[in-house]
């Protein structure tokens, strides 16, 4: 079920040299210039980085709330649930998280 949840959002962020696709946080994340963009979880939701401004935002949505880590409620990300992912959905999510991402400084590559 993941695995078709990864290939659209394959489809819609595109390939390109600054586009990366790493496992972490239980699942497969997409970067952009080494920096996590927005990650397929193993429970199936999505975890998304798009900054505390739109966070704040967010949260108001159906099926959306922070990311907690730890008992920790983490500023720039937010979970969305299954439920939400129409393809106009995930459009705008990955349009939200690429544009918050795009403006963070490049992570240098690991050696």
């Amino acid at each position: 079920m993941n695995a078709e949840l990864e290939e659209r959002l394959r489809k819609i962020i595109g390939k390109g040299a600054a586009v990366g696709e790493v496992r972490m946080f239980g699942g497969l994340c997409f970067t952009l210039n080494g920096n996590m963009q927005i990650c397929v979880r193993r429970d199936g939701s999505l975890l998304a980085r798009v900054g505390a401004k739109n966070a704040a935002k967010a949260v108001k949505k159906t099926g959306v709330k922070r990311m907690v880590m730890r008992g920790r409620e983490m500023a720039d990300y937010v979970t969305v649930t299954r439920e939400t992912f129409t393809d106009k959905a995930l459009r705008a999510w990955v349009a939200m998280t690429g544009d918050y991402v795009a403006a963070l400084p490049k992570k240098p590559k690991a050696r």
